[in-house]
């Protein structure tokens, strides 16, 4: 999980600061050396590292105190604000031009997931109202029209390729022109790039932002790269001016650091981040949100606009009208697993959690065997007996664990796991139980 090391190690100073009643300076200076050492470690820069340590440490030991907070949540609280502050203080949108029409132009190095980026965000755009078409300007890498091409139909959007031009700058006007007679609203120029900053990629690219005059050039970086992606973010943003940064990869980053970095060194805000290899796993990137995730506070915001993408409101209504009436069944508990992977399987959902994220890629992991186990048994079931579990005697329960290739313990755990998440179903729909929890979880997930 990203920031997974420094979310660790934050957290085990904090915990440390709240069991002292009074906080002296030197307290504070002890917190704040551990702090450093954590943000170096997760490959945060070392001069924004110590301008971040340097600001926290002056005002943890101001005379401004909350009333409403111990000094331990003081010092919490002003990392908090700091970490924010850090990563760009807020949200920061895309440009759309006032005329209707808006070009995004992405840019950025060899291997960074550019191409697979732009569907991602016609994805992303498709689900906030707009229309968008893609253009093939990268004339170099093989594959890369057809790879478009690809990502393009995986979406359902429009795409505007030329095999036989070799001018980028011909196909991106081609291509408003097309966008224009089709009524698309925006359109997402994919470049070429190069395994590493030349004055030739640069020199096309400043010739493409001539000539078509994008609204927002979004650069485009691996956040597993670390310092290198921020030193790309510098010199691309040097030498050609790019409006933001989208940043792929950072559900398997578990340090951060170019997260942490990148506002900083460069000026230019995160946009949206990468957090699977799914075309709809691109978010919009929130730093007070981030934030909260890295200090183990969780991101409750996004886990419930998640579900929100997950569920339509007629499916919301039909389970808990079956939750009311205590008529739950094998069928629905295997929908909400799907559920569950639709808003990105346990590893995201867990990283949304307050204190979750103390659990181990060992534990996530062993979940998610678990819930594909208990998908494997469901599936070998008749509909009927999915609707009905009570008619699961001996010898049906002997046929499903053969037909997925699993013993009929497994078979017997999945029937008590759902008998018990009806029996806290009835409890929470009578207003008797207070520790809810998504059917279908895996019940060690919450120990």
């Amino acid at each position: 999980m990203a920031f997974e090391g420094l979310s660790e190690k934050l957290q085990g100073v904090f915990k440390k600061l709240r069991s002292k009643g009074v906080l002296t300076d030197a307290d504070i200076d002890a917190a704040m050396r551990e702090v450093r050492l954590a943000l170096l470690e997760a490959d945060v820069n070392f001069k924004v590292v110590k301008e971040f340590v340097a600001s926290v440490s002056e005002k943890a030991k101001g005379e401004q105190i909350h009333a409403s907070l111990n000094p331990g949540q003081q010092v919490i609280k002003i990392v908090q604000d700091e970490l924010v502050g850090l990563m760009g203080g807020t949200n920061s949108k895309l440009t759309y031009s006032p005329s209707g029409f808006t070009t995004i132009m992405l840019v950025g190095l060899q291997g960074t997931g550019k191409t697979t980026t732009a569907g991602k965000l016609s994805s992303f755009l498709k689900k906030n109202g707009k229309n968008p078409m893609l253009a093939a300007c990268d004339i170099y890498r093989p594959a890369a029209i057809e790879q478009l091409e690809i990502v393009a139909k995986n979406v359902d959007t429009p795409v505007y390729s030329d095999m036989e031009t070799k001018d980028p700058v011909k196909i991106a006007n081609a291509a408003i022109e097309l966008a224009h007679r089709n009524g698309n609203d925006m359109l997402i120029v994919d470049t070429a790039g190069r395994l590493q900053i030349d004055e030739d990629l640069m020199d096309e690219l400043r010739e493409l932002k001539r000539a078509i005059r994008p609204h927002e050039i979004l650069l485009v970086v691996d956040a597993m790269t670390g310092q290198d992606a921020v030193n790309a973010a510098k010199g691309f943003n040097d030498a050609l001016g790019v409006d933001g940064v989208i940043m792929t990869k950072l559900d398997g980053d578990s340090r951060g650091g170019a997260a942490l970095s990148t506002k900083s060194v460069t000026g230019k805000p995160i946009k949206f981040i990468g957090v699977g290899e799914k075309l709809d796993a691109l978010e919009a990137f929130h730093p007070d949100r981030m934030a909260s995730r890295i200090l183990g506070m969780g991101d409750v915001t996004t886990l419930i606009e998640s579900a929100m993408d997950a569920y339509d409101e007629q499916q919301a209504e039909e389970l808990e009208r079956k939750m009311r009436k205590n008529a739950f069944t094998l069928e629905d508990f295997l929908e909400q697993m799907g559920q569950i992977k639709k808003m990105g399987g346990l590893s995201k959902l867990v990283g949304m959690m307050p204190g979750m994220n103390k659990m181990s890629d060992d534990q996530i992991a062993s979940g998610e065997r678990e819930l594909k186990q208990m998908e494997a048994v469901m599936f070998s079931m008749t509909r009927e007996e999915r609707d009905d579990p009570s008619i699961l005697n001996a010898s049906r329960r002997k046929r499903i664990a053969a037909g997925c290739g699993q013993q009929v313990s497994q078979v017997n755990s999945l029937v008590k796991r759902y008998d018990d998440a009806k029996k806290l179903m009835k409890q929470f729909t009578s207003g008797g139980g207070r520790n809810m929890r998504m059917p279908g979880m895996p019940p060690n997930m919450f120990q």
